[in-house]
């Protein structure tokens, strides 16, 4: 079965430095970015503390390379306009070491 990966991601780790105030975290590029393939699982809606809270799930498939295979759900990834947590990374059912499937959240509330 083909794979059209029709979509790009750009991977981003967090990095710390020790600054005045203990250590600070922030974003940073990982690697280049990458072709994926997305399927939309699930979206959400909820009231929370009188705010409108709106969430995507998706999962992405991306080919398995040594790069991918290091990615870990403390990454996270941006992909048209929003910002993705991971929250899983599984080998793929389209074959043996050829695919990974990353699940992800990402808020669409703005």
């Amino acid at each position: 079965m083909a794979v059209n990966l029709d979509r790009q991601v750009q991977f981003q780790r967090r990095v710390g430095v020790n600054g005045p105030y203990g250590y600070e975290y922030s974003w940073h590029d990982h690697g280049d970015p990458i072709r994926a393939a997305r399927h939309d699982v699930s979206d959400n809606e909820r009231a929370v503390a009188g705010w409108i809270e709106s969430t995507l799930v998706s999962r992405f498939t991306v080919r398995s390379s040594a790069f991918t295979r290091d990615l870990t759900p403390i990454d996270q990834f941006t992909h048209d306009g929003l910002t993705w947590d991971i929250q899983g990374i599984k080998e793929a059912w389209l074959g043996r070491f050829r695919f990974l499937e990353i699940t992800a959240r990402a808020r669409t509330d703005g």
